[in-house]
């Protein structure tokens, strides 16, 4: 397993602002439960990078075969339930899936800097709309998650190959 440093370590309370953020904001949408939501972080933490140079909240994110999945999600959704943020709730889907739905309780904090909200917003606007199967087929064929092995963590700087369709930054074509 490789592991890429981008000399910052994970930001656990950014990374909590952002799922609350992205819950506050599409979390009671039909269509959105913990894969669409796991996508949207992906997105929002790897346009960042790609527009910035530099990690949004540095969470990790591991290749999984349904796409690219945060690893430090459960604890912040337990905390985020325990600080009375957010609330859970499962629906049952056909052949025996369940989908976890999120409710924002309260509004965010929001100590977000302004470019930082817009990729965030940009992305839930993008996004957001798809279904699990949708986002997560989008998902593959974003080229960091391509570029990494099953089960491994998935590296930000491979962001800056993507294909066209995925690229938020523009490039000189000289």
């Amino acid at each position: 397993m490789t592991f890429e440093k981008t000399g910052k370590k994970f930001n656990k309370d950014k990374f909590k602002n952002v799922l609350h953020y992205i819950i506050h904001h599409c979390g009671l949408n039909n269509n959105v439960g913990k894969t669409v939501i796991y996508k949207l972080l992906y997105f929002s933490d790897f346009n960042y990078f790609e527009l910035y140079e530099k990690p949004l909240t540095n969470e990790s994110y591991r290749r999984l075969p349904h796409g690219p999945a945060p690893i430090h999600f459960d604890i912040v959704i337990d905390e985020l339930i325990m600080e009375e943020k957010i609330m859970v709730k499962t629906k049952p889907l056909p052949f025996d899936r369940v989908q976890y739905k999120y409710k924002s309780l309260k509004e965010p904090i929001m100590n977000l800097k302004d470019n930082e909200l817009k990729v965030i917003e940009d992305v839930i606007k993008k996004l957001s709309a798809m279904n699990a199967s949708q986002i997560s087929e989008y998902s593959h064929g974003d080229m960091p998650w391509r570029a990494a092995e099953d089960y491994e963590l998935i590296k930000y700087s491979f962001v800056f190959y993507r294909d066209p369709q995925y690229r938020v930054r523009k490039y000189d074509s000289n």
